[in-house]
């Protein structure tokens, strides 16, 4: 990791892509990021056999709670945040600006600080269906925040098909370009 300079904030809620944020965090790096990995709660019960390995690969502690009042941030500023997979639960908090969770509020600071910041839902067609998932994306995406989702990267499978692959390749290029510019 010697010679990196950008850091990347990847924040992952549960669902079943976070069993593969290891692959990502060597793709993350193989295109220059230093990562940093927040997790929700429960992505941190999901991984807790893999939370030692992931600090390895990573060189920066593995977060899912704010630090005590006075304890210094263990993490280097973020130059782009990745909140990937994100859930239902993640997405909506994050957009109301409800903060108890700590990946919401690094995502909500991301937004306030204008951080480059790409979101990737991860949620059941029955909780796309919610008329508060449709007003969640719409006040992010307002607040200049890239969701890949629907037409830019698969949506749910439909009840009892299989999941298309979760769109990691696709969520980091759109991390490359928001923090690079387009491509010539």
């Amino acid at each position: 990791m010697i010679g990196m300079t950008r850091t990347l904030y990847l924040l992952c809620s549960a669902a079943p892509p976070v069993f593969d944020v290891a692959h990502v965090v060597e793709d993350a790096q193989s295109r220059g990021w230093d990562v940093c990995l927040g997790l929700t709660p429960t992505a941190a019960h999901w991984v807790a056999g893999s939370l030692d390995g992931l600090a390895a690969l990573t060189g920066n502690p593995v977060r899912w709670q704010y630090p005590l009042p006075g304890e210094p941030d263990p993490w280097p500023p973020a130059d782009a945040l990745l909140f990937a997979p994100a859930t239902f639960n993640s997405l909506n908090a994050w957009a109301l600006g409800l903060t108890d969770r700590f990946v919401a509020g690094l995502a909500a600071e991301a937004i306030g600080r204008g951080t480059p910041t790409v979101a990737v839902p991860c949620l059941s067609p029955a909780l796309a269906a919610h008329p508060r998932f449709e007003l969640s994306l719409s006040v992010l995406r307002g607040a200049g925040v890239e969701l890949l989702y629907g037409e830019t990267a698969p949506t749910a499978p439909a009840e009892g098909t299989p999941a298309p692959a979760f769109p990691w390749g696709p969520a980091l290029d759109a991390v490359d370009r928001a923090t690079t510019g387009p491509t010539p």
